[in-house]
C-alpha cells in the first residue's frame, strides 16, 4: 500500500525537527519524494535487497554499540560524529538507548530508498525475513514472488523516532503526531462512512490519547519518588558517608569475598599507596555499635573542575610524588541526581584528582569524603603525596568536641587499659603513640570468629569485653578501641574505613571486597595533618587470604569479564573510537555485493552476449525489403502488426504505381517463400527474386513521387 504524496517527507522533516537533524531530514525526504518525478530505476532482485537489508540492520547495531560506549546525549550531528559529553550526572545508558532509537530513520534510510527506486516500488518478502529465506533455500516457494511496499512501517518509525526527544513540557509532538496520523489515514479511509463520521470517531480517539497522555504524567509524577527510593534499595551503598555501623558485637565468622572490587596502576610500578580511604568518622554511639561523621549530608560541597572540566584540585598549590590509576564501582544511588553514587576510595594526601568524566559530578565534606554521582563505574588518576590531606583539623574549640568525644560507659575499660599500659608520665604524643602500637601487638590477636565471652551477660558493652577479656577480634574492634585510646590519652583521633592494598596484579594492584578495612587517623599537632595509624596485627592479611576459595581464579575471570561490561555500559570503555573502523571492513564486503559485483555480473552478461554467435534469422537478407523502405519514404509507412500484403496493397493505391502491382505481388510471394517456408528457394528461384526486386526498385526509382 503506498502512502499519500510527501507524507514520508512531512513525517522526516517532523523527526528532523524534534531530534535536531531537520536538514538531514529534508534532504531524506526530499531524495525519497524524488522517485515521483523522475524515471531513474533500478532492477534489484531478491538478493539485492537481502543485502541493502544486511547493511541497514548492520548500521543500526554498529550505532547502537557506539551510543553505548559513550556518555552523553548527542541530539544533532555533532552528536553522532563526536558523541557529546552531558553535563548533568545522571546521564547513562537511558540517553544512550534514547540516541540509538532516534537514529533509526538514518540507519534504516537505503532500504526504503531502494524500494522507492526499484522498478517494482515493493520489497520481497524473502528479502527482509531470515526464516522466509532459509525456507525458501530449503525449496520452500510458498513466499516467492510476494512483495510489500514498507513505505507505512518506517512512517512508523519516524514517527516513533519524533517522539524520542529532550521532555520540554509542550504538546508540540502529540499534536503533530495527530497532524501525521491523519493524514496517512486520510487516503485508506473506508467509504462506508462518511466523512462527519470519520472525522469524529478520528477526533475522539485523539481526545482519549490525549487524556491517557496526562494521566501517564501524573502518575509518572506520583512514583517519582517511590522510584528513587526503590533504586537507592537496589543499587545498596556500600559506604554510607554519614555513618558506619560496625559488626562489632555480632557472634559468629566475618565473611566477606573475593570479588574483585578496586583495580589500581600505579604510574611507577610498584608505587601504590597502602591505604584507600572512603569516609572518616568522629562520634562513636556504644549502643548501636556504630560511627557518625557528626555532620549532615548538608555538609557536602559541591567541588568545581579545573579548566579542563576534567581535573578537581583538593589541595591547590600541594606538591605530589606518586599518581595512581583507579577503576572502582559507585554501588549507591542518589535520589536528588537520579543516578549512580558512590564514595571515591582516595589514597591518603590525595591532592587531585584528574581524567574524571564530564558528566560526573564530585563533593566533599570535611571529614575528607569524596562522593561521586553520574555512573555506576568511574576510572580516574589520583596525585598524592605526603603532608597535608583534605581533612579538616580536629574541632578542639568546639563544643561537642567530638573528635576529643569518648562515650562514658567507654572510659572505665579505656582508664584499666591506660594502667596496664603504665605510660610514662609526661610522655609527649610521640611516646604515647608507641606504647599503644605495641600494647595491641603484643596483648592482642586478629581473629574473623567471635563467639561468647564469661562478661557476655553483663551490661558491658563489646568493646569493653574486647579490651578486658577476647582481646581478639577484626579491624573494626582495633580501630574503634585505638581511636578512644588515643582521645582518653588527649590526642584528637578518627575512625577511617576504606580498603587496604596489598595485592599485586600483573603491573598493578587489585583489591577484593575482603580486603576492607578500618583504622585509625590521628591529628600531628606537629605538622598540624592527619595521619594514618593502623593497630590492627599485620597476620589479617594472611588470615583473610587463607579464607580464599580454591576456585579464586574463576571469580578473578568473573570480575574481569564484569568489568568490560561495566566499563561498556557506563561509557569507560572508549571504543567509540574503534567502532566505525571494525565495521568498515564488513560494510566494504557487503557495498561490493550490492554495487560493484552486480555491475560486475551486469558486465559478464553483456561479454557473454558478444561472444554468442549472432542468431541470424532466415529470409532476413530479402531485397523485398529494399522496396519496403522506398515505398514507406513515399508516405505509406507499414504500421505496427501491419501483414505485408495489406501494407502493399496500401501503398500501391497510388495511381502511378499501377503498372507495378502484379510484379510486386508476384515477388511478395517469392519473398514469403524464403521468410518462412522451411524448405526456402531454389538457386534459380533465389537469383528471380533478386533480379525482379532490382528492375522494381528501378522502376520504383523512375516513378516521381
Amino acid at each position: 500500500m503506498k502512502p499519500p504524496p510527501y507524507l514520508l517527507l512531512a513525517a522526516l522533516l517532523f523527526w528532523g525537527w524534534l531530534s535536531g537533524f531537520l536538514v538531514l531530514g529534508a534532504v531524506m525526504g526530499g531524495l525519497l519524494e524524488a522517485a515521483r518525478f523522475t524515471q531513474f530505476r533500478w532492477e534489484l532482485d531478491d538478493a539485492d535487497f537481502s543485502r541493502i537489508w544486511s547493511l541497514c540492520v548492520l548500521l543500526t547495531v554498529a550505532a547502537a554499540a557506539y551510543v553505548f560506549t559513550t556518555n552523553g546525549e548527542g541530539g544533532g550531528l555533532g552528536g553522532l560524529l563526536h558523541g557529546e559529553t552531558a553535563q548533568n550526572a545522571g546521564s547513562s545508558g537511558g540517553p544512550a538507548a534514547t540516541r540509538f532509537l532516534r537514529w533509526l530513520p538514518m540507519t534504516l534510510f537505503a532500504f526504503i530508498a531502494a524500494q522507492n527506486f526499484n522498478l517494482r516500488p515493493s520489497v520481497p518478502l524473502t528479502g527482509i525475513s531470515l526464516v522466509l529465506r532459509w525456507r525458501r533455500r530449503k525449496g520452500d516457494q510458498a513466499f516467492a514472488g510476494h512483495y510489500l511496499n514498507v513505505s507505512y512501517p518506517y512512517f512508523i518509525i519516524c514517527v516513533f523516532a519524533s517522539g524520542i526527544h529532550a521532555n520540554t513540557g509542550t504538546l508540540t509532538y502529540y499534536w503533530g503526531l495527530c497532524v501525521l496520523i491523519g493524514w496517512a489515514l486520510w487516503s485508506i479511509r473506508s467509504p462506508r462512512f462518511g466523512l462527519g463520521t470519520w472525522l469524529a470517531v478520528l477526533t475522539l480517539v485523539f481526545v482519549m490519547g490525549f487524556a491517557e497522555m496526562v494521566g501517564i504524567n501524573q502518575m509518572q509524577r506520583a512514583l517519582q519518588n517511590f522510584n528513587a527510593q526503590w533504586m537507592a534499595r537496589f543499587f545498596g551503598q556500600r559506604t554510607d558517608p554519614l555513618q558506619s555501623t560496625t559488626r562489632m558485637g555480632r557472634i559468629g565468622q566475618l565473611k566477606l569475598s573475593a570479588k574483585i572490587v578496586i583495580w589500581l596502576e600505579p604510574h611507577r610500578i610498584g608505587d601504590a599507596p597502602t591505604y584507600l580511604r572512603e569516609a572518616s568518622y568522629r562520634n562513636y554511639q556504644s549502643q548501636r555499635m556504630a560511627w557518625f561523621s557528626g555532620g549532615t549530608r548538608n555538609d557536602f560541597e559541591l567541588l568545581r573542575q579545573d579548566a579542563d572540566n576534567t581535573t578537581y584540585s583538593l589541595i591547590p598549590g600541594k606538591r605530589v610524588s606518586s599518581d595512581v590509576n583507579i577503576t572502582c564501582y559507585l554501588n549507591g544511588y542518589s535520589r536528588d541526581l537520579q543516578a549512580p553514587e558512590g564514595l571515591l576510595p582516595l589514597p591518603s594526601g590525595c591532592a587531585r584528582l584528574e581524567h574524571i568524566p564530564a558528566n560526573m559530578s564530585l563533593r566533599k565534606n570535611k571529614n575528607g569524603a569524596i562522593l561521586a554521582a553520574g555512573s555506576g563505574l568511574i576510572i580516574f588518576d589520583a596525585l598524592y603525596g605526603r603532608g597535608a590531606t583534605i581533612d579538616a583539623p580536629p574541632d578542639l574549640e568546639a563544643t561537642n568536641r567530638y573528635d576529643l568525644g569518648v562515650p562514658p560507659e567507654e572510659v572505665p575499660a579505656l582508664q584499666s587499659v591506660i594502667a596496664e599500659m603504665r605510660i610514662p608520665a609526661g610522655a609527649d604524643e610521640a611516646e604515647k603513640l608507641q606504647t599503644v602500637e605495641r600494647f595491641f601487638l603484643s596483648k592482642f590477636t586478629y581473629s574473623i570468629w567471635q563467639g561468647k565471652d564469661k562478661l557476655a551477660t553483663t551490661n558491658t558493652t563489646p568493646l569493653t569485653r574486647f579490651l578486658l577479656t577476647s582481646r581478639s577480634g577484626h579491624c573494626e574492634y582495633f580501630a574503634s578501641a585505638t581511636v578512644l585510646l588515643l582521645r582518653e590519652l588527649g590526642i584528637p583521633a578518627r575512625y577511617a574505613v576504606g580498603y587496604y592494598v596489598h595485592e599485586p596484579h600483573g603491573s598493578g594492584y587489585i583489591v577484593r571486597e575482603r580486603d576492607a578495612h578500618a583504622w585509625c587517623l590521628v591529628w600531628d599537632f606537629a605538622d598540624k595533618t592527619w595521619k594514618d595509624f593502623d593497630t590492627t596485627p599485620p597476620s589479617w592479611v594472611g588470615i583473610e587470604s587463607k579464607r580464599s576459595a580454591a576456585a579464586e581464579w574463576f571469580a578473578d575471570v568473573r570480575s574481569w569479564l564484569g568489568l568490560q561490561f561495566a566499563k561498556f555500559r557506563w561509557g569507560q570503555a572508549h571504543l567509540q573510537q574503534y567502532i566505525f573502523w571494525a565495521f568498515i571492513p564488513v560494510l566494504i564486503v557487503l557495498l561490493y555485493h550490492i554495487i560493484f559485483r552486480r555491475l560486475g555480473k551486469l558486465r559478464a552478461l553483456k561479454a557473454k552476449a558478444k561472444k554468442q554467435a549472432p542468431v541470424v534469422w532466415p529470409g532476413l537478407d530479402s531485397e523485398f525489403y529494399q522496396l519496403e523502405r522506398k515505398l514507406a519514404n513515399r508516405g505509406v509507412p507499414r504500421q505496427t502488426g501491419e501483414p505485408l500484403s495489406d501494407w502493399l496493397e496500401r501503398s500501391l493505391a497510388e495511381p502511378a504505381l499501377v503498372d507495378l502491382r502484379m510484379p510486386l505481388q508476384d515477388l511478395l510471394h517469392l519473398h514469403y517463400r524464403h521468410r518462412f517456408d522451411p524448405r526456402g528457394l531454389t538457386v534459380e528461384e533465389r537469383e528471380q527474386l533478386r533480379c525482379e526486386a532490382k528492375s522494381c526498385l528501378d522502376s520504383l526509382l523512375r516513378v516521381k513521387s
